[in-house]
């Protein structure tokens, strides 16, 4: 997309013969104006009324059929790029102004919003910000925020893409960010924005779809894959069940690719038997976020699934792992038989970490810091990238009990050893029935004499 340029040369309002000039401005006063938008140029000569004046106004040195003040573009297009003109013709004796001075306008094509999200998979409870840009540099944008929804009859519905969208902010916003505290696992799915300014409102395109996944430690639905890994080879075989835990009613498998979000099961991409969904032949386009819904509003974790034509994929865990567990990643082969121990290497965020001969690796308690991307390659190839979650460990009920009643009987014992030392210092000092007393029978006194 190109940049409009508005370059405006203002000379004096009279020549050296005391000739008026004429003066060109366009509005909106912008650094770029976009096809579609509403475009003004007005023609001001600096001497007696606006009304005392006929306006004679040129593009490209010709002329053109406007004779008004203000020349108004409603939707200005590619093609009224060029350089602008305008001088008056004095209505009562019939005297010219000077030309004004050129204004060129150049008209850039209709921009498209640029959303992210960040962090992408997160927990519950944790705060995600959607922000969201125009790619060309400007100002006065209001933005506005949606998330995307399998097509649904009343809401807005973009045309090149098979979903709806609903709003979440009714006005749209003046910051250019949008914070969702705290996120739940509802807020798992797809968002899009736009932005706007002008008035009447000039919009953007809509902003390519990002997706957010918020996982539940405790989901009460689960989506099971088999082959139970992220990462899947074309032409083979896959199928996805949900599956309830407690009392959630129904369920539904979505799926969200790039310019869609598909609810069900469907023939186009699968076909249904009891709670299974079973995709026999795999594509590239199979490639997409998969989570589950129960009827009462209840989510599983997502699954980010690729489906790759290359010959090696990592095997990875599917769901997020807790802290302390053991991980293991395996490079697998499309045809594992014709070279069953190639030379592996493992990446982490695009960074070496290791190299194996047995085709996979294990590191044998996670921490939050293995937490990232990862990939395999060999001679034979390289494997797309895949996200691996680590949850931080989270002190339960029954933990919190456990260290109450540790604590309880460590402050008995210490009471209790305080009471027994009180009690041996007390006895070796003696009670005073202990102590020797006057004898209980008559006294005798020594009588005279004696």
């Amino acid at each position: 997309m190109g940049m409009l340029s508005t370059h405006i040369y203002s000379g004096h309002s009279e020549d050296d013969a005391g000739k008026a000039k004429a003066v060109l401005t366009i509005y909106p006063k912008s650094s770029q104006i976009f096809s579609g938008e509403s475009v003004t140029l007005k023609c001001n000569i600096l001497r007696g009324e606006v009304t005392d004046w006929e306006y004679i106004w040129r593009k490209d040195d010709v002329d053109t059929i406007n004779r008004n003040h203000e020349y108004e573009i409603s939707e200005v297009k590619i093609s009224d790029n060029g350089d602008y003109r305008c001088l008056g013709k004095h209505i009562d004796n019939g005297t010219h102004s000077m030309w004004s001075d050129a204004v060129r306008l150049t008209v850039t094509d209709k921009p498209q919003a640029v959303l992210s999200v960040s962090p992408q998979w997160l927990n519950p409870g944790d705060s995600v910000t959607l922000s969201c840009g125009v790619k060309e540099s400007s100002t006065g944008w209001r933005f506005f925020w949606y998330r995307t929804v399998p097509y649904t009859a009343g809401l807005l519905s973009l045309s090149d893409r098979s979903y709806s969208v609903e709003p979440l902010s009714g006005n749209g916003t003046s910051e250019d960010s949008y914070t969702l505290i705290p996120a739940g696992p509802r807020h798992t799915g797809g968002y899009v924005c736009r932005a706007g300014r002008g008035g009447p409102v000039y919009d953007t395109l809509y902003s390519e779809p990002n997706f957010l996944c918020v996982s539940d430690p405790q989901p009460s639905v689960s989506l099971k894959i088999r082959p139970n890994r992220t990462q899947h080879f074309t032409s083979t075989s896959l199928s996805l069940s949900c599956e309830e835990k407690r009392n959630s009613t129904g369920w539904r498998l979505k799926r969200y690719r790039e310019k869609a979000v598909e609810s069900e099961c469907v023939s186009n991409w699968g076909s249904r038997a009891g709670s299974t969904c079973t995709i026999r032949y795999t594509y590239t386009g199979d490639s997409g976020v998969y989570w589950c819904e129960s009827g009462s509003g209840e989510y599983s974790n997502a699954v980010n699934i690729t489906v790759d034509v290359g010959n090696l994929i990592l095997e990875s865990p599917p769901y997020p792992i807790t802290e302390g567990e053991s991980m293991t990643l395996s490079c697998t082969n499309r045809y594992q038989e014709t070279n069953p121990n190639p030379k592996v290497y493992f990446y982490k965020d695009g960074v070496l970490i290791r190299n194996e001969t047995t085709g996979e690796m294990t590191i044998p308690a996670v921490s939050k810091s293995d937490e990232g991307f990862y990939k395999c390659k060999s001679n034979e190839g390289e494997s797309p990238e895949s996200w691996v979650t680590v949850r931080g460990v989270t002190p339960g009920p029954s933990t919190s009990v456990l260290v109450g009643v540790v604590v309880g009987l460590v402050v008995a014992g210490v009471l209790l050893a305080i009471l027994l030392v009180l009690l041996c210092r007390y006895k070796k000092a003696g009670a005073p029935e202990d102590q020797p007393g006057p004898p209980t029978g008559p006294r005798i006194y020594p009588g005279p004499g004696s």
